[in-house]
């Protein structure tokens, strides 16, 4: 297994996450009385991990010189 598959293998799980980050921050939103808290702590998590992606997607695209 390559390096670059395993970047791709974690991107796929980071992705993952992400989504279900978002899933579980609409969730919470859609409470009676959300913990804006725990909102807060979710989404920072959330673009943590979109910050992680970006990283792992610019080192998987190769730099093109025109």
């Amino acid at each position: 297994m390559t390096h670059e598959d395993v970047l791709r293998i974690r991107l796929e799980v980071l992705k993952r996450e992400h989504r279900d980050l978002d899933l579980a921050i609409e969730a919470l939103h859609g409470a009676v009385n959300p913990d804006q808290l725990a909102l807060k702590r979710l989404k920072k998590q959330k673009l943590l991990l979109k910050d992680k992606i970006a990283r792992i997607e610019d080192e998987l695209t190769p730099d093109i010189i025109a």
